[in-house]
């Protein structure tokens, strides 16, 4: 085992970052060495590993070992508890500029240890205009045993002031025999298991890591592929938009009261409310605007819970393209083919170009502030009405 077993059909990344760590190393003892540098950027697709990447990279830096997997320094840093690797991850739509700024003051301290003090950004593509500001100077400049490592969906994502400062790696779109074979290796799953969710995954790990170990988020994904042959007409495209949204906030109520239960738990012991004693000035003000937060934070799950259901419907549609253009492929959701293979003799290629276009449409319109039910009502009513 060692800290890259968890990048997926990233070989030769794996190898590149290898030799980076052997040079970071050679720089540890004084000597002169190309390749390592102190700002990256790791870009792909979703699902790609991007994070993973990242935190893979810091933990071989800490290891003086190139990244065993088994000492104590690359426990604690894939645990995410080593004192020297800081993580900003943000469940909100941005990240703001005092994130940011606490991020700097960390790049600033020497490493506890005797390696590098490395500051990992996931989500680079939601700094705010601001943020960047605030972190370009330390990105740009970094005391000498501190590292950056950036993450986003493509270079362009981030403000050019940001990525001309970062070397950029990219991660390709894992295949899906390397997805099956790691959910086999790592999640102990049956072979049949494994290629079915790596396939609906798209290259998505993360998806296919859900698919494969828990049965409600295939059910969920079933509901929702049932919903092409079943819009008739308009009430069954209301009452199918409607599903949609109950499934996304049910799906992500377990997830948004766990986060609001620790962050509420860690400000009363901030302000040491309902200590006998102590003052609790501040405490007011600092929990409505944790409230505030939270209520974006769960619109942002929900919407993220849609937008998978939306990339699930595109699947189902370009596979009746696949079929409409005769290209004799695997279908992504090859159990369907039969009824995949209806619907493609009972519309035209371009009613269903149409409809892959109205769920792209919507997905860029729920990034903005619409009513996410308007949206799936008016997003039904196209994929029912693309035939005419």
């Amino acid at each position: 085992m060692t800290v890259w077993d968890d990048l997926v059909g990233q070989e030769a990344l794996v190898e590149t970052l290898g030799n980076v760590v052997a040079a970071a190393d050679r720089v540890l003892q004084g000597e002169k060495a190309t390749g390592m540098t102190h700002a990256w950027l790791f870009t792909g697709p979703p699902g790609s590993g991007r994070s993973t990447a990242a935190r893979a990279f810091a933990a071989a830096l800490q290891c003086d070992r190139g990244g065993c997997g088994e000492c104590l320094s690359c426990r604690t840093s894939l645990a995410g508890s080593h004192a020297d690797i800081s993580a900003l991850v943000t469940e909100q739509a941005v990240i703001g500029v005092d994130d940011a700024r606490d991020s700097v003051r960390r790049a600033a301290l020497s490493p506890s240890g005797r390696r590098w003090q490395v500051m990992i950004v996931e989500d680079a593509d939601r700094l705010t205009d601001r943020a960047a500001d605030a972190l370009l100077k330390s990105v740009e400049e970094p005391p000498p045993r501190t590292v950056w490592l950036l993450c986003a969906p493509t270079a362009e994502d981030v403000l050019p002031t940001i990525r001309s400062r970062c070397r950029c790696l990219v991660l390709r779109t894992p295949p899906s025999e390397a997805i099956a074979d790691y959910l086999v290796r790592r999640h102990d799953v049956s072979s049949a298991l494994a290629s079915f969710t790596a396939r609906a995954a798209q290259g998505h790990i993360g998806r296919a890591r859900a698919l494969a170990v828990d049965e409600g988020t295939r059910n969920r994904r079933r509901e929702v592929l049932r919903i092409p042959g079943q819009l008739s007409g308009l009430g069954s495209c209301l009452n199918a938009a409607s599903n949609i949204l109950d499934a996304a906030t049910e799906e992500a109520r377990p997830r948004s009261d766990t986060l609001d239960a620790k962050e509420q738990s860690d400000l009363q012991l901030a302000y040491g409310a309902g200590t006998r004693g102590v003052s609790t000035t501040g405490h007011a003000a600092a929990a409505k605007e944790l409230q505030r937060r939270q209520r974006l934070r769960a619109k942002r799950i929900v919407r993220d819970s849609i937008d998978r259901t939306l990339l699930d419907l595109a699947s189902y549609y370009r596979d009746v393209v696949t079929v409409q253009l005769g290209s004799g492929g695997e279908l992504v959701n090859e159990e369907l083919r039969h009824e995949v293979d209806t619907m493609s003799r009972s519309t035209s290629g371009e009613a269903t170009t149409r409809r892959l276009r109205a769920i792209f449409a919507t997905r860029e319109l729920l990034e903005g502030e619409i009513a996410p039910l308007l949206a799936l009502e008016s997003l039904m009513i196209s994929l029912r009405g693309a035939d005419g």
